[in-house]
């Protein structure tokens, strides 16, 4: 990857610099080492994220936690966090050998013998940032390599005879679910591969450039053209999901999953869409903020269909909604109306407290380290 420059949009709000760095550390110390923490230390060199809603470990989390660390320099904590991934995870035989269980308890007991998607894409990215940063060690610790194995696992496991791979092999798009054939767009990251395109195994490389190219296609298709809402689960064409309801619950709306795909959108532009001219990005993320901004301007966080109907319900993770319409201002041409708007709501928003802080809180932290131009590539 070629040497980039990072888009500071905290400084374009006027936002003094020294602020913007304190402001990070200090969210970093807190959701690691501050009372409200859910990092916990776990034995002498391992450590997990607790989801502080369920009360669980989530490779959402995991991954998560291990993104924040690599981007902070913080080694140590990267480490800890890999090896109860590693430990307690990693599935080592049926069905799904070679993925990760998405949900552990806190004692390092499966919940679950399923994988999520979206653990492993971070996982890989987290640990091919933690190669080129830091370097390669031995065992678990060679970054690069568990980052390419697990890469490999999600596109041939149909191939060992068992199980199912994370990414459908004809579209390229990524599962909600190795059972399911529907998506969710929130997983789809097409910054990510990227940069897969450039260090997974050689003869992957092709697939995951396919792969960027597949879902930029698919989020323009998934995104409302007018509000910019996207639901939680859609299928492959990019309408709302509206089966299993038995099994899912409801997931056709604007609701928690769903605030993580204009984050993904803004950081896409940032690392690669305003040099490449992705003006859609642009625009969707201008539908979504002018949505927020003007037409639900005096309603509280609420939830919504994709048109823009409120539904009558309180959202559960209110402050990610916040967290998430600030970082869409990376695709913002200039800073200014609602882009500027949602920038200085979001600095003037305290991180969560109480039991459900865990997921608005690391979507927090993300889009600090993005409109800090502190999200970056290695």
């Amino acid at each position: 990857m070629e040497k980039r420059t990072y888009r500071n949009v905290f400084a374009e709000a006027g936002i003094d610099a020294a602020l913007v760095q304190e402001k990070t550390a200090a969210c970093f110390e807190e959701i690691f080492y501050g009372p409200d923490r859910f990092y916990h230390e776990f034995g002498e060199d391992m450590a997990y994220m607790e989801d502080t809603g369920n009360h669980d470990a989530r490779t959402e989390g995991m991954s998560y936690g291990m993104m924040m660390c690599v981007q902070m320099d913080r080694q140590k904590e990267f480490d800890r966090l890999w090896k109860w991934t590693k430990t307690y995870m990693y599935m080592e035989k049926g069905v799904n050998r070679g993925y990760f269980a998405w949900s552990v308890s806190p004692e390092g007991v499966p919940n679950a013998y399923g994988p999520a998607p979206d653990g492993e894409e971070y996982f890989a990215m987290a640990l091919f940032l933690a190669s080129h940063r830091w370097g390669d060690k031995e065992g678990i610790f060679c970054y690069s390599k568990e980052a390419r194995s697990i890469l490999h696992t999600c596109l041939h496991k149909e191939e060992d005879g068992e199980g199912r791979g994370m990414w459908d092999p004809e579209n390229h798009l990524i599962r909600f679910i190795t059972e399911c054939d529907f998506t969710d767009p929130s997983y789809h990251l097409p910054h990510f591969y990227e940069c897969f395109g450039e260090w997974a195994n050689e003869e992957d490389r092709p697939f995951w450039k396919e792969a960027a190219k597949a879902s930029r296609e698919f989020l323009q298709k998934a995104c409302h053209p007018e509000t910019g809402l996207c639901a939680e689960y859609s299928t492959f064409e990019g309408e709302p999901f509206g089966g299993l309801q038995d099994v899912f619950g409801r997931h056709d709306w604007y609701y928690s999953d769903a605030y993580r795909t204009i984050a993904n959108i803004g950081l896409d532009h940032e690392w690669f869409g305003a040099e490449r001219g992705y003006g859609w990005q642009t625009k969707i993320a201008e539908n979504l903020q002018r949505f927020f901004c003007e037409t639900v301007k005096e309603q509280p966080r609420a939830i919504y269909s994709i048109e823009g109907e409120i539904l009558g319900e309180s959202a559960l993770h209110p402050v990610a909604i916040t967290a998430t319409n600030a970082q869409a201002s990376l695709a913002a041409d200039t800073l200014s109306g609602n882009a500027l708007t949602c920038v200085r709501e979001f600095w003037e928003t305290p991180l969560r407290k109480g039991d459900r802080r865990y997921y608005d809180n690391c979507l927090y932290f993300f889009a600090l380290l993005a409109l800090g131009g502190n999200y970056r590539i290695y």
